[in-house]
């Protein structure tokens, strides 16, 4: 049997992305095969597609999904066909989940929050996952430490706000004056417009930075903390050179890469649940416009996230 799915032959634009008949997947050992609802684009899709991310290779993209279990594989407990669940299968390895079935160890998707359609759901995984594994497996953030969270309208940002808060952390975001109150909203207690002053020069007594910007954010975040603080780069390997100047300041930094996790998708669940926790959707388009939401996720000018439904 096929399905529909977006391929690439080549790296390029958005232009390489097709929809395309393959071969559906079959699950294996401690896999489900997924029917998938919705999927949602991450700037990481646009830099595998334009150059292979670390990987240097074309893969199959997407690793958000929300859907309906349609299989089960041996040796899975977990799930049966009819249960909705939601997760990032395989991070960091290719997932695919742009495509009408996907496949996924079980242990990588947890159920879907009733309280959450699945285009709400598609939209967290890799975003709550990174803010999570950032904020409180790296950074360990309590009640009561100030957070400065980078990018704070952005896919990871506006959901690492949330958390922060959820912890009972201060929180000081920055973005540009027009999504000031936004993410007033998401529940900072701080905004700075990063247009208009420096934040190093207006921001001190940080204890846990969250930079998916990296470059000079980096070093300029560094001046923010308060010994013992830490700033979480999402940038790239290359930031791990922070910890060198970090070092000398009595100060820490880290660079850290998401990975799927199920104990972090039960708590990103459970937030959800609770009400503490939703992505912002910037835009809804069907999986024949992955071209436009590329072209929508490149432009950096994005509030929350872009989903894609599918069927």
């Amino acid at each position: 049997m096929t399905m529909r799915a977006i391929r690439q032959d080549e790296f390029g634009g958005p232009e390489v992305l097709r929809l395309v008949e393959v071969d559906k997947p079959v699950p294996g050992l401690a896999e489900v095969l997924v029917r998938v609802h919705a999927t949602s684009v991450n700037p990481t899709d646009v830099w595998h597609r334009f150059s292979g991310g670390l990987v240097g290779r074309i893969v199959p993209l997407g690793w958000d999904v929300s859907g309906v279990v349609e299989a089960v594989g041996p040796g899975v407990t977990r799930f049966r066909p009819g249960d909705e669940v939601f997760g990032m299968p395989r991070h960091p390895l290719p997932a695919g989940t742009y495509a009408e079935y996907v496949t996924s160890p079980a242990r990588h998707l947890v159920a879907k929050p009733a309280e959450l359609t699945h285009t709400e759901a598609a939209a967290l995984p890799l975003v709550a996952m990174t803010a999570w594994q950032a904020l409180v497996d790296v950074a360990e953030v309590r009640a009561g430490q100030r957070v400065l969270i980078h990018a704070a309208a952005g896919g990871v940002g506006h959901v690492a706000v949330q958390i922060a808060k959820a912890r009972g952390a201060y929180v000081i975001g920055t973005a540009s004056a027009g999504k000031r109150e936004f993410v007033r909203g998401l529940g900072a207690d701080e905004v700075i417009d990063y247009t208009a002053v420096d934040f190093a020069d207006v921001v001190t007594d940080v204890d846990v930075v969250l930079d998916p910007i990296g470059g000079e954010y980096g070093p300029r975040s560094l001046r923010t903390l308060r010994p013992g603080g830490i700033v979480v780069s999402l940038a790239s390997p290359a930031e791990d050179q922070l910890a060198e100047l970090a070092a000398p300041q009595g100060k820490r930094a880290r660079f850290m890469a998401v990975e799927a996790d199920l104990q972090g998708m039960r708590e990103i669940a459970a937030l959800a649940e609770a009400g503490r926790l939703r992505a912002h959707i910037d835009a809804v388009l069907p999986i024949a416009d992955v071209a436009e939401a590329h072209e929508l996720s490149a432009g950096g000018r994005t509030t929350g996230k872009i989903v894609l439904t599918v069927g």
